[in-house]
């Protein structure tokens, strides 16, 4: 199982930027999909995740409203939209996938997820 996230790079303050994972080797296509990022110096921070099959997606309170998680399961694709970009939102993003969900799943717990994406950068500065 592989996974690729895209989409990062420099945005101005206020801004709106989309990032793209892209899960190939595998048809994990119930399974949850979440989104962590790291800021330099920082430890690796959830953000959310949805299920592949549908239902309910969960967020930090930080991000709440201004991020969204969402996927094209026919294209085998997780999206992670955010929207009035702050310079503190600068970290490199990684998608993971996780095999079944859980409560630690649903806590953002890194360990239980299994597949990782390599990271793309967003850099919000004016």
């Amino acid at each position: 199982v592989q996974l690729q996230a895209s989409g990062g790079g420099l945005v101005q303050p206020g801004n709106s930027l989309r990032l793209s994972c892209t899960v190939s080797g595998s048809s994990f296509r119930n399974d949850p999909l979440a989104w962590f990022r790291q800021a330099p110096g920082q430890e690796r921070n959830f953000l959310g995740v949805t299920r592949w099959s549908g239902g309910p997606t969960f967020y930090v309170d930080s991000v709440k409203g201004r991020f969204t998680i969402f996927r094209a399961k026919h294209e085998n694709m997780g999206y992670l939209r955010m929207n009035d970009l702050k310079p503190e939102d600068t970290a490199v993003y990684y998608c993971a996938l996780a095999t079944s969900w859980s409560s630690a799943v649903q806590r953002g717990e890194p360990t239980a997820y299994s597949y990782w994406g390599q990271g793309t950068q967003v850099t919000v500065s004016s």
